[in-house]
């Protein structure tokens, strides 16, 4: 089944602000200031109100809509206790969002009862909380995920098996996770309009338009995926990405670019999880299939691809030699305790012969705090972009030196599909 909780944001503030009932509210930055709208409750979507619209743009539409700035901590709250139901049900819980998860209900060891008659369990629950959701179910993620839009607010889809084909194929391809705008328009160039068409197209066709992924959105489109559900057993004892290269990389430019890629989406994935490590793992794989690792302890635990990048850098050195083909490079970070791994001096510090002027540690010093709030700054306004328009909605010039030689093998940690906890 897939859960997706009914405008989410706005249900909230209706729910902790009775006046608001029955009234349109947006949550959203401001119209002044180039805001964007975050969700919009139902009475403003009837005057075509909606998620990601200019601020502006929705004040237009609806002049008389309630505005506020939105209370995250207590979306999250809320968010918490619908997972926690989910989880009452079955332990294999998938959350893609603040307010969408995937719950495997297969009949079984976790799940005895009818899927249906888990699903209404379920709803029933979110709806004594004071907020609503709908859910589809089906044999596959794609197919529940297609049907909890179906029937919202507040209604169940179910799809059962060997119907998947008939109730994806009358559907217009915008439907379908995975078919953005550019691919609807080079499906529509070729006369493919419904996802009954993706499923019976060309594979030539789909191959121009998806790429490496034709059969996978072939296969979405006619109900057929076997993609799981990838649900959390234990927390995570650490974080990692790793970058395989389609041609050898041999220059230390090119595998420094590599590196920071890896360290930015690490420390991305540390802070949305609330996590900071004290313990850094290179690994890098030769031409020849070998695999190399090298670890260092961190002063302090962090996460900060900043402060990892260089660390990274000089590890290199232990474990590659200039010119020797690397056809895959990674990162881990680890130890989550909060315990910063300090190495003791054996000796006691001494004098240093000559200080420096102390104007100049003063200089020294205030250099170093306002590079540390620049890069600080860097970090945050790069996570709050990637966190409202997507993970590609900025790039650095490292990533795109990378980008041209991957094999297309996409990470798939949990850790980015999540909202920051």
């Amino acid at each position: 089944m897939l859960l997706d909780l009914d405008a989410f944001f706005a249900s909230v503030e209706q729910l902790d602000h009775p006046a608001w009932r029955g009234k349109p509210v947006i949550v959203g930055g401001s119209a002044d200031r180039r805001g964007v709208v975050s969700t919009a409750s139902y009475e403003a979507r009837a005057f075509g109100v909606h998620s990601a619209m200019p601020a502006a743009v929705a004040r237009r539409l609806c002049p008389d809509a309630v505005w506020t700035g939105g209370h995250f901590a207590r979306y999250r709250d809320m968010s918490q206790k619908v997972m926690a139901i989910m989880r009452d049900e079955s332990p294999f819980l998938q959350q893609v969002s603040i307010d969408e998860a995937f719950l495997d209900i297969t009949p079984g060891a976790y799940a005895k009862e009818s899927p249906v008659d888990v699903a209404r369990r379920i709803q029933q629950r979110v709806d004594a909380l004071g907020v609503t959701c709908s859910v589809g179910l089906g044999a596959t993620k794609s197919v529940a995920k297609v049907a909890s839009e179906q029937n919202k607010p507040h209604g169940i889809t179910v799809v059962y098996p060997g119907r998947e084909r008939a109730f994806l194929a009358p559907l217009p391809i915008a439907r379908m996770s995975g078919i953005g705008p550019a691919s609807q328009k080079a499906l529509l160039r070729f006369g493919i309009s419904t996802l009954g068409d993706v499923a019976a197209a060309d594979e030539g066709v789909l191959r121009s338009v998806f790429g490496k992924n034709a059969q996978m959105m072939r296969a979405r489109c006619a109900g057929a995926d076997t993609d799981p559900v990838i649900y959390e057993s234990e927390p995570a004892k650490s974080v990692s990405n790793e970058i395989s290269f389609a041609h050898d990389l041999t220059e230390r430019t090119d595998i420094e670019a590599a590196l920071a890629t890896v360290a930015a989406k690490v420390g991305r994935r540390l802070r949305m999880n609330g996590l900071e490590a004290s313990t850094v793992t290179l690994k890098v794989r030769l031409s020849n299939l070998q695999i190399r690792t090298a670890q260092r302890q961190l002063d302090e635990p962090c996460a900060d691809e900043y402060v990892f990048s260089p660390i990274l850098y000089a590890l290199l050195d232990k474990v590659w030699a200039p010119g020797v083909p690397l056809r895959l490079v990674g990162m881990a970070a680890s130890r989550f305790d909060g315990a910063a791994a300090q190495q003791p001096s054996l000796f006691e510090e001494e004098p240093v012969a000559e200080a420096a002027p102390e104007d100049t540690v003063q200089n020294r010093q205030r250099s170093r705090m306002a590079q540390d709030q620049v890069r600080a700054g860097l970090v945050q306004a790069t996570d709050i972009v990637r966190n409202r328009f997507g993970e590609g909605a900025v790039q650095f010039g490292r990533e795109l030196r990378t980008k041209g030689n991957l094999t297309g093998t996409a990470s798939k940690n949990p850790a980015d599909y999540k909202k920051p906890r």
